[in-house]
């Protein structure tokens, strides 16, 4: 049995807004090696390279192999462990920001199907990934540089996805505006009609805007987020 290993880095300073990598490498992983449960404060994609495992999120458990991809949303409770006969060797990158539902829902995730089955292209992916993990480091270049590549690795997903969404679209431009007012001051007692006014829309255009791409309401966006931040701060704190 090959010998296990784990290569990561984490990013202590995310200046980013629209996207930031949160942490980005590999590791070939001891038999039922194990992660959760636990919940994550950002998305998490992972790539199987070889071996197999199994991934727990919603009550569902999910069998994986070489060539699949699954992804960690955050705030969700998750567990994913590796085989005992055949432990799987991962590749990785974490990382949020207003531009990260959008794009991860036009790649083809889904909260009830967050996994990517065969992907023929897993080696393409490998390379992308890998060359996050090589522009690490904590300056302001090296945060440009990772988050350039992190998009450029999000884009092999649109490319590979024949249902991509059009990023042109301007209910998407109007959601992702709205998503960043309300990643940055959701603390401060914001409302809708706050969001619209900053986006440049009527409440009515942005609720159309948000059902379309998020498929809920931008009040409900802003309430289930404060709640999500909020458990986040009570379970780092005494």
């Amino acid at each position: 049995m090959a010998e296990s290993f784990k290569n990561s880095y984490k990013v202590s300073d995310k200046e980013m807004v629209s996207l930031s990598v949160y942490n980005v490498g590999y590791q070939r992983c001891d038999p039922v090696y194990q992660w959760g449960p636990g919940v994550r404060d950002h998305y998490l994609i992972h790539l199987v390279l070889s071996g197999k495992g199994t991934y727990h999120a919603k009550n569902q458990k999910y069998a994986l192999q070489a060539g699949d991809v699954f992804l960690v949303y955050p705030h969700t409770t998750v567990t994913y462990a590796s085989d005992r006969d055949d432990p799987w060797e991962y590749y990785w990158v974490g990382f949020n920001g207003s531009d990260a539902a959008f794009i991860l829902e036009s790649a083809g995730f889904h909260e009830n199907e967050p996994i990517l089955h065969a992907i023929p292209w897993a080696d393409e992916l490998k390379d992308a990934l890998l060359r996050i993990y090589d522009a690490r480091g904590n300056g302001l270049a090296n945060s440009v540089e990772m988050t350039g590549r992190l998009y450029n690795t999000l884009a092999l997903f649109l490319a590979h996805n024949p249902q991509e969404i059009a990023e042109t679209d301007i209910l998407a431009t109007y959601t992702r505006q709205a998503v960043e007012y309300i990643n940055c001051r959701y603390s401060y007692p914001i409302t809708v009609d706050d969001i619209a006014a900053y986006v440049g829309v009527s409440r009515s255009h942005l609720y159309r805007a948000f059902r379309a791409v998020l498929k809920q309401s931008p009040k409900t966006y802003l309430s289930r987020f404060r709640i999500k931040q909020a458990c986040v701060l009570l379970a780092q704190q005494d």
